[in-house]
């Protein structure tokens, strides 16, 4: 590499998201000096801890998938180091869905989910199999063809059962945003293998352990971040990126810059209309970003045993319509909340549980917060946990609102764009053709979700950036 003055870099990346991270980790070690910026006090994202009243709380995500023996989260862990710094147990089961008329889980075990799964619906004892063992199997070219497909039409190829394809859709429409219609089938099929099949990851100590062990491996390896640093512009000169301007003034050159935020922050304001063309700033108007979640934090005396088994995911499914929930989720007042995830924390000592929700704006979550918060701790009391209310010590919730507030991202999108058939794979939302030597990573780049989705792209990215370099320099 060439000697580089003290604000000059290979590459800059705006957002310490897990994805920024791991994206930054593998470029320096690869030589490359980078710079991450992030406009919050702490790394992670939505993959991120936070404290109330001496009560640890993960803030957004709860657990995750793709730690199997050559899954892309193991192959990005161990490649970096980071299972040696971080404890990871799978819980077992790892999701439980309850319904008016079952109860089903999904194991470690995938006979013994799948034999679950037969004994609940007997009818569809062969399509069951059939259907688990494509997901775990799945043929490249069926794969291909599923591009066009809606997670509906997969699941019309396999089941009759309106009730079973509900079940089946339940855990994905919590994940995803969107209901089996509207979502992806390759997605889909994706979200189900690594959140369900091979989920039930979490670190010891809570979410906040996957960033800090990142930030700490990347600052090893010669990266530098900044925290409470938010990004101004992203200066262009000559259609190709010459580095960022910082609120605080300073400017940082670089040769790459790689946008882990809001897809709108990257374009619509770091960009701006001077360098993005109309046609692109009227898709981007057009996009519609994935639903946003409130989210449920609560604090208890002691252990329980009406409580859920620890580190499991419990999925409360009221009715089998789940287009019905989502059209519902647009109009969400504090008497409708219906459907939500509950999760005893493994130290037992707190209680996570979200709903699906709509960004809606800024008045209509401070004028409700609190009279959803009661309403969903009551319906988890009538049909979850029992005497939850006699044993609160702490209450908190965070709105849509709250998801923007500390992300920007747009709307407060859990999921970043939803992943529609229409909505994926799009080549601009990765490394937009108008401006060169930018890139985009994590959940905005339509191609992956989740903590296996970001850690595939990123991984994908910083191959792709080192072997340019190298290809730069040898010449």
């Amino acid at each position: 590499m060439k000697k580089q003055n003290k604000d000059e870099y290979d590459v800059v990346i705006i957002g310490a998201g897990i994805s920024g991270l791991v994206c930054g980790c593998y470029l320096a070690k690869a030589g490359m000096k980078v710079f991450i910026a992030e406009q919050h006090h702490k790394p992670g994202g939505y993959c991120t801890s936070f404290k109330r009243n001496g009560f640890r709380f993960d803030a957004a995500a709860h657990s995750f998938g793709g730690y199997r023996e050559n899954g892309i989260v193991r192959k990005v862990f161990n490649d970096l180091g980071i299972d040696k710094r971080v404890k990871i147990k799978r819980y077992d089961p790892s999701d439980i869905i309850i319904t008016p008329d079952y109860k089903i889980s999904f194991w470690s075990d995938l006979d013994k989910t799948i034999s679950e799964f037969q004994n609940a619906f007997p009818d569809e004892r062969k399509n069951i199999k059939k259907f688990f063992y494509f997901l775990t199997n799945p043929d490249p070219k069926s794969f291909a063809r599923m591009r066009s497909w809606t997670f509906k039409d997969l699941l019309d190829k396999y089941f009759k059962n309106d009730k079973l394809k509900a079940i089946l859709s339940f855990p994905l429409y919590g994940n995803g945003g969107l209901p089996p219609s509207l979502m992806s089938a390759f997605i889909g099929a994706k979200l189900f293998f690594e959140f369900l099949l091979d989920g039930g990851y979490y670190p010891e100590g809570g979410m906040q352990r996957l960033p800090d062990a990142l930030v700490n491996r990347f600052k090893e390896l010669g990266g530098e971040l900044q925290l409470s640093c938010t990004v101004k512009k992203i200066r262009v000169k000559d259609n190709g990126v010459k580095g960022i301007d910082l609120e605080e003034g300073n400017f940082i050159s670089s040769k790459y810059v790689v946008s882990n935020c809001d897809a709108r922050q990257t374009f619509v304001k770091l960009l701006g209309r001077k360098i993005v063309n109309k046609e692109f700033i009227d898709k981007l108007n057009n996009m519609i970003p994935s639903l946003s979640m409130f989210v449920l934090y609560l604090g208890i005396d002691n252990y329980f045993k009406t409580l859920p088994q620890p580190g499991s995911n419990v999925w409360f499914l009221p009715y089998y319509d789940i287009e019905d929930m989502y059209e519902a989720a647009k109009n969400r007042s504090a008497s409708n909340l219906a459907e939500y995830m509950v999760r005893t924390s493994p130290d037992r000592k707190t209680v996570l549980a979200f709903s699906t929700a709509f960004f809606k704006n800024k008045k209509y979550w401070l004028h409700n917060k609190n009279a959803l918060l009661d309403s969903l701790i009551k319906r988890i009391e009538k049909h979850t946990i029992t005497n939850l209310s006699k044993h609160l010590k702490y209450t908190g919730a965070a709105t849509p609102y709250t998801l923007y507030k500390y992300t920007f991202n747009y709307k407060g999108a859990a999921y970043g764009w939803a992943s529609m058939p229409s909505q994926i794979a799009d080549p601009d939302l990765r490394r937009p053709s108008f401006v060169h030597d930018l890139y985009l990573t994590g959940h905005w780049a339509t191609q992956g979700m989740g903590i296996p989705g970001v850690a595939y792209l990123s991984y994908d990215l910083a191959k792709l950036l080192i072997r340019k370099e190298r290809i730069s320099t040898n010449n």
